[in-house]
């Protein structure tokens, strides 16, 4: 078994970000699985993930999907969508899909299978962590809007700049962030098709 990974997941939780603690320990014990145990499947510390299930500590993009399978739950379950078709800039839900020094906010509505975007402010350095993840949908397309994001996938570096743009395949190993001398970033991010999870269960 692979050692626990608690590097670049140590850091307090940022405020106003969305809270998933609850659903974590909602959906652990709905799956009767110990701390330990789930703790030990996502190859995180028992400490850190009692940590998490209180909002106490931000979790890395990629350490969240191992945690999500260790679950047997999807990462768009997390998510809280706005309901119906207009989601208003003053009521933009939060979520939190992991990483550092970043503010994410769910953009489409609830129910929309086709396609997901998300608006994200990110922190100078901040980003997705130092461990590349892929997502299960067929496209990945992101949008600077402010700031310079480094985005690597396959362990190839672009770098984008305000009003750059870049397509690429959502499996692909991939992470990204602010670049640090550029001030924050402000990024839209789009997937097709919405992750799993995202709408109301039927």
């Amino acid at each position: 078994m692979a050692s626990p990974r608690t590097g670049d997941d140590a850091p307090a939780a940022v405020p106003g970000t969305a809270r998933i603690g609850a659903q974590l320990k909602a959906a652990r014990l709905a799956a009767r699985k110990s701390m330990a145990e789930v703790a030990g499947q996502a190859g995180l510390t028992k400490g850190f993930l009692s940590k998490l299930e209180r909002d106490l500590a931000n979790v890395s993009v990629a350490s969240l999907i191992r945690l999500c399978d260790a679950l047997g739950i999807s990462v768009g379950s997390l998510f809280q969508p706005s309901p119906g078709e207009v989601v208003r800039a003053g009521a933009r839900p939060p979520i939190n899909f992991g990483g550092r020094g970043t503010s994410e906010y769910l953009l489409t509505p609830a129910g929309e299978r086709r396609v997901q975007a998300i608006l994200s402010d990110i922190q100078p350095g901040g980003g997705s962590g130092d461990e590349p993840y892929s997502l299960p949908a067929d496209v990945e397309f992101v949008f600077v809007l402010a700031g310079r994001l480094e985005i690597t996938v396959d362990g190839e570096q672009v770098t984008l700049g305000q009003g750059d743009a870049f397509t690429f395949a959502a499996a692909a190993r991939h992470m990204f962030r602010a670049a640090p001398e550029a001030g924050a970033a402000r990024v839209l991010w789009v997937v097709s098709p919405a992750l799993p999870g995202t709408g109301p269960r039927a």
